[in-house]
């Protein structure tokens, strides 16, 4: 499939797990892309694997900080310079960290909230002019099913998330007369890199976790799964998919 030839993609969260995946789906279809992610390293990785697969030459990368007010409206501009506008923004960019919330301090709560919600609003805030001159413009965020299911010592990170669903309801409602587009992927039992070493406390209840067994009983799904979605969501297949979550979980959540 092509679905993306000429189309130009910007997605945060680029040097690693969901978001790398995503830059090389879209890279496969025929996108145009401009790879964020405050990790030089992972970035470069990135690069490498699309230097391999034959379409380094439709990549460009760039270090980008998601919470940083300044670095954002600075490095939005310059990929929409870069792209020579702007289709579709996916914000993949997330940390997740887990704690006892009554053991949570403040500066963990604003980390989260930080990194995942307010990098969120601004990278999408910073987009949305070019995303509307397209007149058919598309966001894609990232939710977790830990905004609409319970998930132990990940209070903190399930109220990021949950925001972004309500944010992206609402700035679809708030545009679609202009033709955005604006959709939350929310991923559950996914192997991205950043599931690997979520922060457990030490005497966590494994028992309290053992619901987040994906159904389909092959085991977590690599990040790949979730990048197929995202491809279909952001392309012409996903025209009249608006103002929605995307649960992607194997059926842990039915």
């Amino acid at each position: 499939m092509q679905r993306f030839t000429g189309r130009r993609v910007l997605i945060t969260g680029g040097g690693s797990g969901i978001g790398r995946a995503t830059v090389h789906r879209i890279l496969a279809e025929g996108g145009l892309v401009v790879a964020a992610d405050v990790n030089a390293e992972g970035l470069a990785g990135t690069a490498e694997q699309a230097d391999a697969e034959g379409t380094a030459e439709r990549l460009t990368t760039t270090v980008l900080d998601v919470s940083d007010e300044d670095a954002v409206r600075a490095g939005v501009a310059a990929a929409v310079q870069a792209l020579g506008g702007l289709d579709v923004l996916v914000n993949a960019a997330g940390i997740l960290r887990s704690s006892h919330t009554h053991e949570t301090s403040l500066e963990f709560w604003n980390l989260l909230l930080r990194v995942n919600l307010t990098g969120t609003f601004l990278m999408t805030r910073e987009a949305l002019p070019a995303l509307l001159a397209t007149g058919s413009g598309v966001v894609v965020n990232f939710s977790s099913t830990s905004a609409s299911f319970a998930h132990p010592y990940m209070a903190a990170y399930a109220a990021t998330k949950g925001g972004i669903q309500s944010f992206t309801h609402a700035i679809a409602q708030e545009y679609s007369k202009q033709g955005l587009r604006a959709v939350c992927v929310a991923p559950g039992s996914i192997d991205s890199g950043m599931t690997n070493n979520p922060g457990l406390p030490a005497d966590a209840d494994f028992g309290l976790l053992a619901k987040l067994a994906p159904a389909l009983g092959q085991g977590f799904a690599g990040p790949q799964t979730v990048a197929g979605v995202i491809a279909m969501l952001a392309s012409e297949d996903g025209a009249f998919v608006t103002g929605t979550e995307i649960r992607i979980d194997g059926g842990t959540h039915m």
